[in-house]
């Protein structure tokens, strides 16, 4: 009979998010692989085995990140009119920042300064944004969005959609403001401008 797996996925996942969290509150240099598996309530053992080290945990940290906002982006229902499915992404992109708010943290800022993905990791990052590209394209064959190449209608897309998630998170919206109303308006209209051919 086999040995049932001490350090199983469900152990791997909730150290990576209270490393996340560990970073979010305490910084990197409160991020500790003893103070980690405390925290969890495993060893540091079990913390090596399933990770080899530091090193190797921002890396997985990283690539889990991305790997739950991609997970969010690829199972969006669309419904084959890409002005509306730009915004359906847009509002998967709002709740994957909503629902992992330390892990956003580790994709899009300098959570742990000298963190350099390998390529392998930041190839798995890019891919992510495959079905907003794969929507934008799309567009542009039916006729939808019109003036401009693919990469800089995602690129727009995904600039905006950020900036207002960036904004919310750090709590920079102005007082009296239903974020999440005025987030689907703005993305509408952004989406409804790619059909304008520019003068």
């Amino acid at each position: 009979m086999p040995r049932p797996k001490v350090h199983d996925d469900a152990l791997r996942v909730r150290l990576l998010d209270r490393a996340a969290e560990t970073l979010s509150t305490d910084g990197p240099d409160g991020l500790s692989l003893r103070k980690l598996a405390a925290d969890v309530g495993t060893s540091t053992t079990a913390v090596y085995s399933l990770f080899g080290g530091k090193p190797a945990l921002l890396r997985e940290l990283y690539r889990e990140a991305f790997r739950r906002f991609g997970e969010r982006l690829t199972t969006v229902e669309l419904s084959g009119d890409p002005v509306e499915d730009l915004v359906r992404l847009g509002i998967a992109y709002r709740q994957s920042a909503q629902a992992d708010p330390h892990l956003y943290a580790i994709m899009f800022s300098d959570a742990v300064p000298g963190f350099d993905p390998d390529e392998e990791a930041g190839r798995e990052a890019a891919a992510t944004l495959q079905p907003l590209l794969d929507v934008v394209r799309s567009g542009i064959v039916s006729g939808h969005f019109t003036g401009s190449r693919a990469e800089e209608i995602a690129l727009a897309s995904w600039a905006l959609v950020h900036g207002l998630v960036s904004l919310e998170a750090r709590a920079h919206m102005p007082p009296g403001i239903d974020v999440a109303e005025n987030f689907e308006k703005v993305l509408r209209a952004q989406s409804r401008g790619w059909s304008v051919e520019p003068k």
